[in-house]
């Protein structure tokens, strides 16, 4: 029994997301390789074979496989299938977009979102906004998997010595093309990979408040910016700071909520964040249930208060 984890990569080094799924595809028992399919990869490569428990990684080299089109790539997984039981992806918007093309072509179950492995064959998955916890068993050949990244923790990046093959990267399917990126680019550390975040909620009540309230704690704390929903939906922040079940789901050491209710699809995107401090005049909010550390205090008050005080 052997597992495959396709890794999340820039062609150059190897995403975070990658570390925890790793550890996803030793819990499932059996050898780990490590596919990493891109263009000019071969330092992703080595340091995929630099982290501990795995045993091969393939390195699958082929100018169509440099953007990452989903097609491409699910061409690539699929190419060198047949030889795992298990094949993980992490559940980012790169690995949720070329798992479900792999687990229709293989005519098998895909399993999402896994936060647990209670066998190789049985996982756990939340389900109802993380309300209830589905125990999910597959009789399928091959198991197609998505790995929510918060659920496990990171393999070490370095200590191990994985042998490294070479694979032939398949050619263009000709489905789709690259046309364009736009890349959001900031000083501040990306949500998913941020060990403090800050987030904001409607209660700021524009835009020019969230920075001007927000913004200094980040600063001083050298944290991710986030937003609840309802303040992303009035305008106060961009999507790409959206916290919850419709946005990013993470796991900080330290998540500081300022101005959120805790509405359940909220709630969903940060509970498993190993600390959390509520801020909220509320006291009655639903995200004093799941915060470490309450302040019944105004927003307004509070957090410049603090930043005063750090």
């Amino acid at each position: 029994m052997t597992a495959l984890v396709i890794a999340e990569h820039d062609h150059a080094s190897i995403k975070p997301a990658t570390l925890n799924t790793v550890t996803a595809a030793l819990a499932c028992g059996g050898d780990v390789h490590v596919l990493v399919a891109g263009a000019n990869a071969a330092e992703a490569a080595k340091a995929a074979a630099q982290i501990a428990g795995v045993s091969k990684v393939i390195a699958a080299d082929s100018p169509s496989l440099a953007e990452n089109l989903a097609e491409n790539v699910a061409a690539q997984v699929l190419a060198i299938a047949g030889n795992y039981s298990h094949i993980l992806f992490p559940s980012t918007a790169n690995g949720k977009n070329v798992a479900p093309r792999v687990a229709a072509k293989l005519d098998v179950a895909q399993i999402s979102d896994i936060t647990k492995v209670d066998s190789p064959d049985t996982f756990e998955r939340p389900i109802y906004a993380g309300n209830a916890i589905a125990t999910v068993q597959s009789s399928d050949a091959t198991k197609v998997i998505t790995v929510r990244t918060t659920g496990f923790d990171a393999a070490a990046a370095t200590g191990g010595s994985a042998a490294v093959e070479t694979a032939e990267g398949v050619a263009d399917s000709g489905k789709s093309a690259f046309v364009g990126r736009e890349v959001t680019k900031s000083e501040r550390p990306e949500l998913t990979a941020a060990k403090i975040i800050v987030s904001g909620g409607r209660a700021l009540g524009s835009a020019e408040k969230f920075t001007e309230v927000m913004a200094p704690l980040a600063d001083k704390l050298n944290a991710g910016l986030g937003a609840s929903r309802a303040a992303v939906d009035a305008g106060y922040a961009p999507n790409d700071w959206q916290v919850g079940q419709t946005g990013k789901i993470v796991a900080p050491q330290l998540y500081i909520a300022a101005g959120i209710s805790g509405a359940i699809q909220h709630l969903a995107g940060m509970k498993d964040s190993k600390v959390i401090v509520a801020i909220n005049k509320d006291e009655e909010a639903p995200i004093f249930s799941v915060a470490d550390y309450g302040l019944v205090a105004d927003l307004f008050t509070a957090v410049p208060e603090l930043v005063k005080a750090l």
